[in-house]
């Protein structure tokens, strides 16, 4: 069986955090990823942001693993660590979800989050740690479609 794919995630959108923290991901985005029941979401390796992974993303990364050994030492180790380091988040009827507090600490997010678009995946950072929003970096954008091979 082979997974559903994701559609293109673009653009920038920024949200206040509700009362309750939660945002609202873009309707247009949601539908881009099937209209999912859930997301994952785990902090950046290597930048003070969180990562949003589609349903359909992860599984498609889930059914890799599959072909692997189930009691590899090492495999495991980095499983668990990743399985420790993210969450599962459900959508409510808006579209809404509750990241937990530990992960709105990492990446700084306590009044609103801008989530930008990864074309796999969704980037919700701090907006204060963006440029601001309109600009347009030639050079970065010229670096990035160069390490695509666009």
């Amino acid at each position: 069986m082979q997974p559903a794919q994701t559609g293109v995630l673009m653009g920038r959108y920024e949200h206040a955090l509700d009362p309750k923290k939660r945002f609202t991901i873009p309707s247009e985005w949601r539908a881009a990823m099937g209209n999912p029941d859930y997301v994952y979401v785990m902090p950046d390796p290597a930048s003070r942001c969180l990562n949003l992974i589609p349903k359909a993303e992860l599984e498609v990364r889930l059914e890799k693993l599959r072909e692997k050994a189930l009691f590899d030492p090492a495999l495991n180790e980095a499983l668990q660590t990743i399985g420790a380091n993210a969450e599962q988040l459900p959508l409510d009827t808006q579209g809404r979800i509750r990241v937990s507090d530990k992960f709105l600490a990492f990446a700084h997010l306590t009044a609103s989050v801008a989530l930008v678009g990864a074309v796999r995946m969704i980037k919700l950072w701090d907006p204060a740690a963006l440029p601001p929003e309109g600009a347009v970096d030639q050079a970065a954008l010229g670096a990035a479609l160069a390490k695509v091979a666009f």
